[in-house]
């Protein structure tokens, strides 16, 4: 594939993430938003590779900052969703990218999921609980307690997330097959 053509994919990607990314589903509470800007993430690195797959994650991010900010939600959220996303997908960059096998998807799936809800767990912990109570006057620790917070929430969000993620991925790239064998590294 020349640059020229790659380059064109990364920038049809993130656009397509962008606008994924719009429609967001609430889980629950507000703040606990599922989306699937994912998808065209693991296309790109099923397409493409790693990097692509970053430029694609970092186009998207750039053009939610500036096309949908919504101040302190964008601001403190946005970095949390850009770990969450990356996170996942070097899971399935080391795992299943080599050798793409259904037990090794299933490996990448549940490590993904896994360390995603380990880095929002330490995220929400060290950076977007204080942040919130700072700047947004949002403080869930006194609303619900840090501990319930983390514990009945964060994590199961996370774990479902993961899950979803995982589940709408396969079934999108096994219906994309064909087109998807012209393009795979």
């Amino acid at each position: 594939m020349t640059n020229t053509r790659k380059m064109a994919t990364v920038a049809v990607l993130a656009a397509l993430a962008f606008v994924l990314m719009l429609f967001q589903i609430s889980v629950g509470i507000d703040f606990f938003k599922l989306d699937f800007s994912i998808i065209p993430i693991l296309l790109a690195l099923v397409m493409l590779d790693l990097k692509s797959s970053l430029a694609v994650l970092l186009l998207r991010s750039v053009l939610k900052l500036a096309l949908n900010g919504r101040g302190a939600e964008t601001l403190i959220g946005l970095p949390m969703n850009m770990t969450a996303v990356l996170v996942f997908l070097l899971a399935f960059a080391l795992i299943w990218k080599r050798d793409k096998t259904l037990n090794r998807y299933l490996l990448a799936s549940v490590l993904g999921t896994l360390a995603l809800t380990a880095a929002m767990f330490l995220m929400n912990y060290f950076y977007a609980v204080p942040l919130y109570a700072r700047f947004a006057n949002f403080d869930i620790n006194q609303m619900v307690g840090m501990s319930k917070y983390l514990f009945s929430m964060v994590i199961p969000f996370n774990l479902l997330e993961g899950a979803i993620w995982a589940l709408v991925f396969w079934l999108i790239y096994t219906l994309l097959q064909p087109v998807l064998k012209r393009y795979e590294k």
